[in-house]
C-alpha cells in the first residue's frame, strides 16, 4: 500500500497528514525546528513506538474512558513540568483517539499552547480524532464537554498499527468511516484501506479549512453522535464510541424520515452500509430507557436551540435545530432493540 499525503490547509497553520505503513519513521522530519525536547504520551497497550533526534521523555496514561478526564490532564501536564517542556518544544501523541484527544488538550493548554505531532494507531483516529484540532475531556455531565481547538503540527497515520487492533477496535474505526459514505457519496468500499483513509482524511480536511470552529458545516462530523454520545454515557462506555456512532446514524436516518428528510430507500441505504458493508451492530441496548437517551441528548453540546441533531435530507446532511421530543421520541421506537 502505498503512502498518501493530505494537507490540511489553515494558511500559516497548516498541516501534513501522512497516511501509509511504516510512516511514523518520519516523525523526526515533520517535528518543529524550533523543538529541542519532546514529552511522548501514549498508553501501555500501544504496540507502535516512535524515537526522536531530540531528548524525549514519556509519560503514560491509562487506557478507557474513564480515564479521559481532567485529572489525567494534570497528571500529563505535571510530566511536562518535570521535564521542562517550554512553548517551543513538542508534545507527541502516539496513541488512538483518546491519547491525541488527551495529548492534544494537554499541550493546548500548556503555557496557553505548545506544538503536538500525533501517530495516530487506531483506525477512529486515523479518519477522526488525530485530525482537525478539537481536543478534550469528559466529565460526569457528559462527553468533551472540557477541551480546546488546537491543531496539530503533524499528524502520522501509520497503518502498521491496524494489524496489531482487536476487532472491536477496527469496528469502532468503521463506525466512523461509515459516515463519510453519507457526507459525500463517495464509493469507498471500491478503494484499497490506505486510500479510503486517506479519502476520509481529506474530506474531514475539507471541511475543517472552512469551518475550523464549528460554525456550521463542521457539525456534519457529528453525524451519527447525538445519540452517540448518549449511549456511551447511558452505558457507562460500556458500548465503545464507534459502535455508539453506528448506531446513531441509523437513528438519524429513522429521525430525518420522521421529519420527512429522507425516504424508505435512503433509510434502507443508511442499513445497507452501516450493518452490510461494516457489519455494524445497529440495534439499541436494551437496556438503555428513551426517557434517559431524551435527556442525555438535551445536554449535547450541540443543543443550542432545542434538540439539535445532524440530519440527512435533500440537500445533503446538515444540522436541524428546533426538533420535537415527539418526533424523537418516534424515531427512537423505530430502533431495533437487542
Amino acid at each position: 500500500m502505498s503512502r498518501q499525503q493530505v494537507t490540511v490547509q489553515l494558511g500559516d497553520r497548516s498541516y501534513p497528514v501522512i497516511v501509509g505503513a511504516g510512516v511514523r519513521v518520519e516523525l523526526n522530519s515533520v517535528l518543529p525546528a524550533t523543538a529541542r525536547r519532546a514529552v511522548i504520551v501514549t498508553q501501555q497497550s500501544i504496540p507502535i513506538q516512535v524515537a526522536t533526534d531530540i531528548p524525549s521523555t514519556t509519560v503514560v496514561i491509562g487506557e478507557g474512558e474513564q480515564n479521559k478526564t481532567l485529572s489525567t490532564i494534570e497528571h500529563v501536564v505535571r510530566a511536562f513540568a518535570a521535564a521542562g517542556l517550554n512553548r517551543n518544544d513538542v508534545v507527541i501523541g502516539v496513541g488512538g483517539g483518546l491519547v491525541t484527544d488527551v495529548a492534544g488538550y494537554a499541550a493546548a493548554s500548556w503555557h496557553r499552547g505548545t506544538p503536538v505531532v500525533h501517530v495516530s494507531t487506531s483506525l477512529v483516529g486515523m479518519v477522526d480524532a488525530a485530525i482537525g484540532g478539537k481536543t478534550g475531556v469528559n466529565l460526569p455531565e457528559g462527553k468533551n464537554l472540557v477541551g480546546a481547538f488546537w491543531q496539530p503540527h503533524a499528524v502520522l497515520c501509520d497503518t502498521d498499527a491496524l494489524a496489531t487492533l482487536p476487532e472491536r477496535e477496527l469496528r469502532c474505526g468503521y463506525g466512523e468511516m461509515a459516515k463519510y459514505h453519507f457526507l459525500t457519496g463517495d464509493d469507498l468500499l471500491a478503494m484499497d484501506r490506505t486510500s479510503r483513509i486517506a479519502r476520509c482524511v481529506q474530506i474531514k480536511a475539507d471541511i475543517v479549512a472552512s469551518d475550523e470552529r464549528e460554525g456550521g458545516l463542521r457539525a456534519v462530523l457529528n453525524y451519527g453522535h447525538t445519540l452517540g454520545h448518549a449511549l456511551e454515557i447511558s452505558t457507562g462506555f460500556e458500548i465503545a464510541h464507534g459502535e455508539a456512532v453506528a448506531v446513531g446514524m441509523i437513528f438519524a436516518a429513522h429521525l430525518a424520515h420522521v421529519l420527512g428528510r429522507i425516504d424508505d430507500e435512503r433509510v434502507a441505504y443508511h442499513q445497507q452500509v452501516v450493518a452490510g458493508a461494516y457489519g455494524l451492530s445497529t440495534a439499541l441496548p436494551r437496556d438503555c430507557r428513551a426517557d434517559d437517551l431524551l435527556a442525555l441528548m438535551q445536554a449535547d453540546k450541540k443543543a443550542l436551540h432545542g434538540l439539535t441533531f445532524v440530519l440527512d435530507g435533500a440537500n445533503g446532511v446538515e444540522l436541524v435545530a428546533d426538533v420535537s421530543t415527539a418526533a424523537v421520541t418516534q424515531a427512537l421506537s423505530r430502533m431495533e432493540v437487542r
